[in-house]
């Protein structure tokens, strides 16, 4: 054996002593009689971005940040919200300045600046909230550490009294990813759609940007290849991207090379606006939950990726069970071609989800509901794309003692589920309260509030047992002068991860 060979099991046998190396534990392996399962352990850290609120003089944004109590998470973190803009090395290989409430950054004529952070929180299970006005509000990018990274949520919501998208408008932060699907924008004349991208990373993200109308691929150049720096945000207008108005979209958002977090911001002249999260990815059922029981219109826009066309069984998840909406028993979807179908005042006054199964064979599918409510010219707009259930545990942050409405489904099996309502941003004692769905049913359930409630505060919802649960929260504008609303999903929070088990096994050294 030479001296290189030598050198080189030394170092590798240092570093197997410091890290171990993983070892899957398989009938196979010497040894071994059963599988270890892997440990399912806390996050140590979350990113997440928010979009620029709005471009109004008159708006009023506020932010609410909440790490829900996760065992196993040590005692030490830190999370921020910094605007994005690009930042500089400090010279320690971070961005982070000491505190963790500041960072230096540089603006568009290239200095260095210090950029304090919108919010700081505390401790996990108590709500932050943070505010800014007018329309020169930046996008943000947050960073959470330790015990704050798992399941960090970031709600941003913004009133607009007056104007184009007049209203509630709310959004919950996102996780930067490659690919998002937005069934239910828009270029019709009415509205003024912009997707924004922010890039929380330190080198530039190239993205490309397709449009899927009633007729198929909307043919555009204009969005192949678009560049977001780093540590920025890049709102664009999506008619900009179409040669003529379409009334129904399909917005796909692919990322050559880093990652972004996307959102769509709606704006109508006449009907309000909201934000339109990304559907889940596609699949062939889809749970769209939380339609409010007051909704006078309800639109659903969907889209298959697939070249074969889809057939999907429409069903309502009322309080009494599930139901088939008369006239609206089935949609077809052709491949390729987004569709769009009225289902009207769907819910009559009972709270409801709507449930998209296939009719015989399955065919992936993305979906967006859109929502009104309102009668005149005091309509508003809220969207519930198509979402992932409740596998382990969702927050929903911003809710007050009144005006929030919790909205749970089970559609497949009865499910039990805890909802814990955390201690206020500026006092109070968190409460719980357990709650069971019944097969294919819907419950609006006025949450727990915090015994001595001051400020804000935040909604945990937790799996117990039973059948996977989909749920959104519905918040109504307080001001009876305001008739906004919004309405956002409540994913699983992934805040844990698998971790196989590990240990050192020199012999691979020997293979």
């Amino acid at each position: 054996m030479n001296r290189t060979t030598l050198s080189l099991i030394a170092g590798v046998t240092a570093l197997a002593a410091v890290t171990g190396f993983a070892a899957l534990d398989t009938p196979d392996a010497a040894g071994a009689g059963t599988t270890t399962a892997a440990a399912q352990l806390p996050v140590e850290r979350t990113t997440l971005v928010c979009p620029t609120p709005s471009s109004s003089d008159i708006a009023d944004t506020a932010y609410t940040s909440i790490t829900p109590v996760t065992t196993g998470t040590g005692g030490t973190g830190k999370a921020q919200l910094l605007p994005a803009t690009e930042q500089s090395d400090t010279g320690d290989g971070t961005d982070t300045a000491k505190g963790g409430a500041t960072d230096k950054t540089k603006d568009v004529g290239g200095k260095n600046k210090t950029a304090k952070s919108v919010l700081e929180p505390k401790e996990p299970g108590t709500p932050v909230t943070g505010d800014t006005s007018g329309g020169d509000a930046p996008a943000l990018i947050g960073t959470a550490e330790g015990k704050f990274a798992p399941g960090w949520t970031v709600q941003q919501t913004t009133e607009v009294a007056v104007g184009a998208g007049r209203g509630v408008l709310g959004v919950t932060c996102t996780a930067p990813d490659t690919q998002f699907w937005f069934p239910g924008a828009s270029t019709a004349a009415a509205r003024s759609d912009y997707i924004h991208l922010t890039n929380p990373d330190d080198s530039p993200a190239v993205v490309d940007i397709r449009l899927y109308g009633t007729e198929g691929a909307v043919k555009s150049a204009a969005g192949e290849g678009i560049t977001v720096p780093p540590h920025s945000s890049e709102p664009i207008l999506l008619s900009t991207l179409a040669d003529s108005p379409q009334q129904d979209l399909t917005v796909h958002v692919s990322v050559r090379s880093g990652r972004v977090g996307a959102a769509t911001q709606a704006l109508d002249d006449s009907l309000g606006g909201d934000w339109l999260a990304a559907s889940a990815d596609p699949a062939g059922s889809l749970v769209l939950p939380g339609i409010p029981k007051d909704a006078t219109d309800v639109r659903l826009v969907a889209f298959t990726p697939a070249d074969s066309d889809a057939d999907l069984k429409v069903r309502l998840a009322s309080p009494s069970g599930l139901i088939t909406p008369a006239g609206h028993e089935t949609v077809h979807l052709k491949g390729g071609m987004t569709t769009a179908v009225d289902l009207g005042e769907i819910t009559r006054e009972e709270a409801g989800s709507l449930v998209l199964t296939p009719t015989s064979r399955s065919v992936p599918v993305v979906a967006a509901l859109r929502v009104l409510r309102g009668k005149g010219d005091r309509q508003e707009t809220a969207f519930i794309p198509a979402t992932g259930p409740v596998v382990t545990r969702a927050t929903s942050p911003d809710n007050s003692a009144k005006g929030s409405t919790l909205s749970l489904t089970a559609p497949t099996a009865t499910a039990q589920v805890k909802v814990t309502a955390s201690a206020g941003s500026g006092g109070g004692t968190a409460v719980s309260k357990t709650y069971t769905i019944k097969e294919g049913t819907t419950q609006d359930i006025a949450p727990p509030v915090p015994s001595g409630l001051k400020g804000t505060y935040a909604l945990t919802v937790e799996r117990v047992s039973g059948g996977p649960v989909y749920g959104a929260r519905i918040l109504t504008a307080s001001r009876e002068s305001n008739p906004g609303f919004t309405i956002q999903t409540l994913p699983d929070d992934r805040g844990t991860v698998a971790v196989p088990h590990a240990e050192q096994d020199l012999s691979v050294l020997q293979k």
